[in-house]
């Protein structure tokens, strides 16, 4: 099993961010909702580790949110009760995300090392300046690469930058050469985002009032596609659509999900996939706390249909550069996949989007650009392929 933990806290929200968090800014009661939140989570702690009974962890994610906000005493206390009531694995992967201008406060890093976190993920996100205030980011280039440093100082040997590209403003060779310098940096692991802007968001509202331009397709795809090979010629593996690492060093966590792993999420608006059920904290945190007190967060749990389970096969195997062994959903469906979707794959194929050996079908690097238009067209086509033959329910996944 793996676990997620969620902290729902940020120092400042950045004007792209749509995740569940609350800005503490230099609000007063900061450290009393921080207190509540960490007590509710033990409580949330105890009461699955009754339920489910000692079960092993391979994985723990701190994640946000800004997790490097919380004390590193706080989350050393953390580790000590998953401990206790789970049995972590020798060897778990132990990751927290965090920011530059929280992780370099003095000891910061050591101490989260001594207490158990073994692997760092840093959003640096940028090193440009005027891409970083658009962002709203707290830190600068400096901040970000002193980072690093520190990490190293402390003993951090499993760092991942996270990194976005697509930014308004940016260039495909201004791009290129930033992936360059962070090369100089060495890091074990890198995710780079395409911008996403989300409906609602600051960053969403200056695009649709024309404040801000995206770069053009063009130029967004040879971001990809050339950011990628630059990555790869220096010794990086793209396991994922959009995740890079040195041998030896991917996310095992995020390999879990995608590999249809179980995981338990804890925290609020943290999702959870165990014994076949799903279900999600609520997101604000007074329901969150109802909900663990009352001894039943997961009342509202949805089995999972097999329609659900098949598209989420479809969806987490087609993203890793693997792809989907085809032989697991006749195993899942009783069925050929090659020939449930003749037509799409023959059209895909022949674009040069997909390429099918041994046993897999996974994407080329053309077809991880758009992999969002391809996946929902698999979805479509299963749907519909299902819907005749009666063979799955309604039930979306």
């Amino acid at each position: 099993m793996q676990l997620y933990i969620h902290v729902p806290f940020c120092r400042a929200r950045c004007r792209y961010c749509a995740f569940h968090s609350q800005s503490l800014g230099k609000n007063r009661a900061a450290s009393s909702l921080v207190r509540q939140y960490v007590d509710t989570l033990l409580l949330e702690l105890a009461l699955w580790g009754d339920r489910l009974g000692r079960q092993p962890v391979s994985t723990v994610f701190f994640g946000g949110g800004t997790p490097s906000i919380l004390p590193a005493s706080v989350i050393a206390a953390l580790i000590a009760r998953i401990r206790r009531y789970f049995r972590l694995e020798k060897g778990a992967e132990i990751t927290l995300e965090g920011n530059p201008e929280s992780l370099l406060e003095r000891h910061y890093l050591p101490d989260l090392f001594n207490a158990g976190v073994n692997r760092i993920s840093v959003g640096v996100q940028s090193l440009h300046a005027q891409h970083l205030r658009m962002l709203g980011r707290m830190h600068n280039a400096r901040d970000a690469i002193h980072t690093v440093m520190a990490a190293r100082s402390a003993g951090v040997q499993n760092l991942s930058l996270d990194l976005i590209w697509g930014l308004p403003g940016q260039g495909v060779r201004q791009w290129l050469t930033m992936l360059k310098e962070i090369l100089q940096l060495r890091p074990e692991h890198l995710s780079l985002y395409g911008l996403s802007l989300e409906p609602g968001t600051p960053l969403e509202k200056d695009w649709r009032h024309g404040k801000v331009e995206l770069p053009p397709e063009r130029d967004q795809s040879l971001m990809y596609v050339e950011g990628a090979e630059i990555l790869e010629s220096a010794g990086y593996i793209h396991y994922e659509i959009s995740n890079f690492a040195r041998m030896g060093f991917q996310c095992r966590h995020n390999l879990g999900y995608w590999e249809g792993a179980e995981y338990l999420g804890l925290g609020p608006s943290a999702t959870s996939t165990v014994n076949g059920r799903r279900w999600t904290n609520p997101s604000v945190a007074l329901e969150w706390a109802a909900a663990v007190k009352s001894g039943a967060p997961d009342a509202d749990a949805e089995t999972l249909t097999l329609q659900a389970r098949v598209l989420e096969l479809i969806m987490l195997r087609l993203r890793t550069s693997r792809g989907l062994r085809v032989k697991a959903y006749h195993n899942l469906t009783g069925r050929d996949f090659l020939r449930d979707h003749k037509a799409l794959i023959h059209a895909l194929h022949e674009r040069g989007l997909i390429r099918i050996r041994n046993g897999y079908l996974r994407f080329t690097r053309s077809g991880m650009l758009v992999s969002n238009s391809i996946l929902s067209k698999f979805f479509t086509d299963t749907e519909a392929k299902f819907l005749e033959t009666g063979q799955i329910g309604t039930l979306e996944a």
